[in-house]
C-alpha cells in the first residue's frame, strides 16, 4: 500500500489555494493548509473540500509556527501562496506587506532548512516584479523594476528563494505568474470588481462602475490553468524558475467591454473614471513569454481571454441573481 504524497499549502483559502487544492486532491495527495487565526474565518472557496483536507493554524510572521507545522505534517511539497497580495493596500501598509510577502518566504525557507531539506518548495512570484518593463514580452531573464511595495516584496521573496536553492541545495523554485483570474478572485481586484459590478448593474442593484486607469495592459489567464504549472514545477528533476503567462495582453477597457457585451449593456454608459483608483506609480503594461514552461514543462493555457471574461461574468450573474432572490446571504 502506497502512502499518498503530502502537500502543505499556505494561503489555501485564497483563489489559487482553492484551485490547487482541487488539483492535488484529484492527483491523490493528502492536502494540508495553513490558515491564520482570525475573528472571522472565511473558508468559502474551499468549503466543499473541508472534509478532505486538514487545516492548521500558522502564520508567515511567526517562525516557530512554521517549524512546528513542518515537523507535524512532514510534507513532501510546500506551496507558499500566502501573501498580502493586493497592490493598492501595499502602498498604505508597506511594512506589513514586506513582512508577510517578503520575509514570510524567508521564514518558510529557513524552517525547511531546519526541519527537512528534502521538502520541495514553491514560491508564488509575480509579474508585478517586472513593473516598469524595459522590454516586451517579459521572460525569466527580464530585469525586475517593481513599482509598488508589493512588487518589491515579491522581488525579495523571489531572490531569497534563489539564494536558498544555491546556498543550501534546496529544491526551491519560483513561478513568475502573470495575472490569473477566476470566479474565485476577490472583488477588490479589478477583474472581479468589473464582473461583479456588471452583474449588479444587470440585476438593477448598482448604477455605475467606477474605475481608474482603463489603458493599463495585462496578460490575463485562468487561475485553474496556472496552478497546474505550479505542480509541474515541483515534479521536475532539476529546480528551475518559470514565467507562466498566455503571451497576450489586453487593456482594462477591453475587459470592461467584453464583460458588458456579455450582458448586452453599453459599457460607456455604465462606467465612470475615478482618480481615487489610480496608483501612485502605475505599471502600464505586462505581457509574459512562457516559452520555457511550454518547452520544459509541457504547460500551456487552456482558457483564452474571452472565455475567462465570460466565465467570470456568468458566475457573478448567477451569484447576484441568487442573492437578489434571497437564496444567498
Amino acid at each position: 500500500m502506497t502512502t499518498a504524497k503530502r502537500a502543505l499549502i499556505t494561503g489555501i483559502t485564497g483563489q489559487d489555494g482553492a484551485y490547487l487544492t482541487e488539483l492535488l486532491l484529484a492527483k491523490g495527495y493528502e492536502v494540508h493548509g495553513m490558515v491564520r487565526r482570525s475573528s472571522g474565518e472565511r473558508f468559502e472557496r474551499i468549503e466543499k473540500y473541508l472534509d478532505q483536507i486538514t487545516l492548521h493554524e500558522g502564520d508567515l510572521i511567526d517562525q516557530m509556527s512554521l517549524v512546528r507545522l513542518l515537523e507535524k505534517i512532514e510534507p513532501a511539497e510546500v506551496y507558499n501562496l500566502a501573501a498580502q497580495s493586493f497592490v493598492p493596500t501595499s502602498f498604505s501598509q508597506p511594512i506589513l506587506t514586506g513582512d508577510v510577502t517578503g520575509l514570510g518566504a524567508t521564514r518558510m525557507l529557513e524552517a525547511i532548512r531546519m526541519v527537512d531539506q528534502k521538502i520541495r518548495f514553491y514560491q508564488a512570484s509575480s509579474s508585478e516584479m517586472f513593473g516598469k518593463v524595459p522590454t516586451e514580452p517579459q521572460d525569466e531573464s527580464t530585469p525586475f523594476w517593481p513599482r509598488s511595495p508589493y512588487g518589491v516584496a515579491k522581488v525579495y521573496a523571489h531572490w531569497i528563494t534563489v539564494n536558498y536553492r544555491e546556498s543550501y541545495n534546496l529544491y526551491a523554485v519560483s513561478g513568475i505568474l502573470f495575472n490569473h483570474e477566476s470566479p474565485l478572485r476577490g472583488t477588490a481586484f479589478v477583474t472581479r470588481k468589473i464582473t461583479n459590478a456588471v452583474a449588479r448593474i444587470k440585476h438593477g442593484l448598482l448604477d455605475k462602475l467606477r474605475l481608474g486607469n482603463l489603458d493599463a495592459e495585462r496578460d490575463w489567464g485562468f487561475a485553474g490553468d496556472y496552478v497546474e504549472a505550479m505542480h509541474l514545477m515541483l515534479q521536475q528533476e532539476e529546480p528551475r524558475d518559470y514565467v507562466i503567462a498566455t503571451g497576450e495582453k489586453h487593456t482594462v477597457r477591453e475587459f470592461v467591454q467584453l464583460a458588458f457585451d456579455r450582458v448586452g449593456l453599453p459599457w460607456e454608459e455604465c462606467v465612470e473614471l475615478d482618480p481615487n483608483f489610480l496608483r501612485p506609480a502605475e505599471v502600464n503594461t505586462l505581457c509574459g513569454d512562457a516559452s520555457k514552461a511550454r518547452n520544459e514543462l509541457g504547460w500551456k493555457p487552456k482558457v483564452d481571454f474571452p472565455q475567462l471574461v465570460n466565465m467570470m461574468v456568468d458566475a457573478d450573474l448567477h451569484r447576484v441573481g441568487r442573492m437578489k432572490d434571497g437564496l444567498l446571504p
